[in-house]
């Protein structure tokens, strides 16, 4: 167990290196709030809002805000369908017109979760339909692999400390294909059942429908909300929905 440990952490820190000696300058910030209700083991509705600026606190750019329903299957797996509006201003001020885009959109989620030892991994498959203002209709496709990995308990419940690590890749069926890749390091507490904060580094490569590439490093803060998720009958793998 050490011994992946020590290599997925490895492996972590030589992407964000090589991803790093090309970054956009400055640093932005990235603020999620997100809900869900569980009903039962089968049924949850979720929430989420997110602001994103290109400095610290400064020239907001971008928000949205989405919503959908979950259902879990037997034992680690569940789907979800959702939609939202995303709204992306110029990066040069504070929600400044005109959008650089505007977009509704739908997405189906597929969740495969497991257990190594003390690490839970959840690897999320995610096929999205865009209606966006700049370039018309787009489909898009997106894995990600999260690890989670408690200090304090076994799991994560009231009182934990954990680490948060995820890559996460989008891909789509036009050129240039490849479109962004997301690295992600956090730090998680879990105050109680019912609300827990994520943040850390999050570094975002995009390649434009032009094929021009751009980086950008954010500090990312997540606020998560979460009502009788004990109905579900399934150990917490707290993680922002975006």
């Amino acid at each position: 167990m050490k011994y992946f440990l020590h290599k997925a952490i490895f492996l972590m820190a030589f992407l964000i290196t090589l991803q790093a000696s090309a970054q956009t300058p400055g640093l932005g910030t990235w603020n999620v709030v997100s809900t869900k209700f569980t009903f039962n083991k089968k049924w949850s509705v979720l929430a989420e809002a997110q602001v994103r600026s290109q400095k610290v606190i400064h020239d907001f750019n971008y928000y949205e805000y989405k919503a959908g329903v979950g259902y879990n299957f037997p034992k680690s797996v569940s789907v979800l369908f959702a939609m939202g509006h995303y709204a992306t201003f110029q990066p040069d001020g504070n929600f400044k017109l005109p959008y650089a885009n505007d977009e509704f959109r739908m997405w189906e989620q597929f969740v495969l979760t497991n257990n190594i030892g003390r690490v839970k991994l959840e690897h999320r498959y995610r096929i999205e339909q865009r209606f966006t203002s700049f370039a018309g209709y787009r489909n898009r496709f997106r894995y990600r692999i999260n690890a989670l990995v408690p200090f304090n308990n076994k799991e994560i419940k009231s009182k934990t400390w954990y680490a948060s690590v995820f890559n996460e890749l989008f891909v789509t069926n036009e050129a240039p294909y490849y479109e962004q890749n997301r690295i992600f390091l956090g730090l998680g507490y879990q105050f109680n059942d019912k609300f827990t904060i994520l943040a850390g580094y999050l570094n975002r490569f995009d390649q434009s429908i032009a094929n021009v590439p751009s980086w950008k490093n954010y500090f990312q803060t997540n606020l998560i909300f979460s009502f009788d998720e004990f109905k579900s009958g399934r150990e917490r793998h707290p993680s922002s929905l975006d």
